[in-house]
């Protein structure tokens, strides 16, 4: 890895999140100076282990008050939007908070950001939606998003894209171990099921996605900062090249670790997130970046964070 000696200064929207956590300690380690807007809405305390950072600064703010950002936006070199309504489930309960906050307050920070200053975005891969069978979904694949999440997030990559000086990645699916824990994603979900219920009724269980850990998603944050001149103006896929599983074969990795795991497959009933598609993440990997924390590791980070914590505290949608 390139690894730059040179500091910056970072605007991070949403980075007390599930992501964000994660990211802005990773930021602040290497020395960066970071704002964060949050408006911690999901009543977290994450980012604590960071106020010691005096490059810290957090600001308990809506991410949409354009008056807020302007201020905020200045004096940064790098900007990275993470606040939004994340997941399908949340978009489709409150359409107009997600699109005001997931591509509106994306177009707020295009407005008011200078040309020189560079943007890193997270997409999700979702945008594949259906992909085919035995084809893998790389980054010249066109995007067809079938939930309002995905709609957004690839209205929000182009609109992002076009204004220029940026880099886009499209996210596996996120699992693992975060300060600001969610327990509704697949991995996460499914792993906290086992330890806790000891089983799952499947639907749909064929249905394939890729996968990536949330320490490796920060990972690549800091990856693109140090290689962004190589990296601008381009997408990618970032995700476990080894884990383009179904349902099924992710149950079964669990099991690997809980032998009292018990799964079964529906015969009837739909599973109301359609997604279905595997993913190359050669681009990325052809430029050095290489995922480090395995679908194993993951799982078995998860069994211990469990003897910890419960699922109602740590959610994003009911």
């Amino acid at each position: 890895m390139n690894t730059s000696s040179k500091k910056y200064k970072f605007l991070v929207t949403g980075g007390a999140g599930y992501i964000g956590s994660t990211l802005t300690a990773e930021l602040l380690k290497a020395g960066h100076e970071v704002t964060v807007v949050d408006n911690f809405m999901h009543n977290q305390h994450s980012l604590l282990d960071c106020c010691h950072y005096s490059t810290l600064k957090v600001v308990r703010g809506d991410a949409r008050n354009r008056d807020l950002i302007a201020t905020h936006i200045k004096d940064v070199d790098y900007i990275i939007p993470l606040a939004g309504i994340v997941s399908a489930p949340s978009c489709d309960r409150d359409p107009i908070m997600a699109r005001t906050i997931n591509l509106d307050a994306v177009k707020t920070i295009l407005e008011l950001r200078r040309p020189e200053q560079r943007i890193i975005y997270p997409n999700t891969n979702s945008g594949y939606g259906v992909g085919q069978e035995g084809i893998y979904c790389d980054e010249n694949t066109p995007l067809n998003p079938i939930s309002l999440y995905g709609k957004l997030k690839v209205e929000a990559e182009k609109l992002i894209l076009e204004a220029g000086n940026s880099v886009i990645f499209r996210l596996a699916t996120v699992f693992g171990i975060s300060p600001r824990m969610r327990v509704d994603l697949l991995v996460n979900d499914f792993t906290y099921r086992a330890v806790n219920d000891r089983f799952i009724v499947l639907f749909e269980a064929h249905f394939k996605r890729n996968y990536v850990h949330v320490r490796d998603v920060a990972r690549a944050f800091v990856y693109a900062v140090d290689n962004f001149d190589r990296m601008k103006g381009e997408a990618f896929n970032v995700g476990l090249s080894d884990a383009n599983l179904n349902k099924r074969e992710l149950c079964e990795e669990i099991k690997k670790q809980l032998s009292e795991f018990y799964f079964v497959e529906a015969k009837i009933g739909e599973d109301p997130d359609k997604r279905n598609y595997i993913v190359s993440n050669e681009k990325i990997e052809k430029l050095g970046f290489k995922v480090e924390v395995s679908m194993q590791e993951g799982i078995a980070e998860l069994i211990r964070g469990y003897q910890i914590i419960k699922k109602n505290q740590f959610s994003n949608v009911g």
